[in-house]
């Protein structure tokens, strides 16, 4: 009687484990492509986006979007930054590919083929709103070449210093903002 409830005991175990394998085989066959494909967890260091976003937080990267899509101006990124490329720096993107972009005066001024003339950017995410953006700075990009700018002006490492941005530097967009929770939500894009 023993020896048959031991061999009830161990392949019930057996079958335990053996349940427990296929969740952690299945879970890992749906996150991690998901985790390395579509989304990716990023925390802000420093102070470069604030009032947008602040040291600390939490976000999640959409990954996929630029796959199918061009980058837009006013989208905030995650990329490698372009002198070290093990470190990651997020910026809003204000010069699309093929534009001029002239800071003259504390306003940004973009010229393209739709505004040869160019026209200032409307800055209202910045605190206080289109604060003077310095120092004065004139760059023309190229094929997948944007320029982009931290909105806590007078703290950010951006295009201005370092140049322009490759696209193929950008790793995905700011899509979700998890932490902290009072700030949970959706990022918009300015």
């Amino acid at each position: 009687m023993e020896e048959r409830e031991e061999k009830v005991l161990s392949s019930t175990v057996g079958y335990e484990l053996w349940d427990i394998i296929k969740v952690l085989f299945i879970s890992l066959a749906i996150v991690l492509p998901i985790r390395y494909f579509l989304v990716q967890p990023f925390i802000v260091r420093g102070a470069s986006m604030e009032p947008t976003f602040e040291d600390s937080e939490y976000l999640i990267i959409d990954e996929l979007s630029y796959a199918i899509r061009q980058p837009a101006r006013g989208e905030v990124v995650v990329f490698r930054y372009p002198r070290d490329p093990k470190q990651f720096f997020i910026k809003r993107i204000i010069g699309l590919p093929g534009e001029e972009i002239d800071i003259r005066g504390g306003r940004v001024t973009i010229m393209n083929a739709e505004h040869p003339s160019g026209f200032a950017v409307d800055e209202q995410y910045l605190d206080p709103p289109n604060r003077p953006t310095y120092p004065e700075v004139h760059r023309k990009l190229g094929i997948d070449e944007y320029f982009v700018l931290g909105d806590n002006r007078d703290f950010s490492s951006d295009s201005r210093i370092w140049g322009i941005l490759p696209k193929k530097l950008i790793t995905g967009r700011t899509l979700l903002r998890v932490w902290p929770i009072d700030r949970f939500g959706v990022v918009a894009k300015n």
